[in-house]
């Protein structure tokens, strides 16, 4: 199965997050299909916290693949913001 997913960076203490498409049986951080955008949950300020290439993600889900509740909830996030 394919799973839209977050893949952690960042250093300890500073995390940042890739949105990826990867396949389930791969390791959070392995290997993945294709990366969506990022979030950065310590952005300040000015700096960009979420983006998500919503017309990859919309080609992502017509063809099956699932999404975690975290990513979920970004994409809400992402969409309350944009309107």
């Amino acid at each position: 199965m394919v799973v839209i997913r977050l893949s952690r960076g960042g250093s300890k203490g500073r995390p940042f997050f890739n949105i990826v498409v990867a396949d389930k049986r791969e390791r959070r951080d392995g290997r993945f299909i294709e990366r969506l955008g990022f979030y950065n949950p310590t952005a300040q300020g000015a700096a960009e916290g979420l983006r998500i290439a919503q017309d990859r993600l919309t080609y992502w889900k017509s063809v099956g693949a699932q999404t975690s509740p975290t990513v979920d909830r970004l994409i809400k996030q992402a969409a309350k913001s944009a309107a």
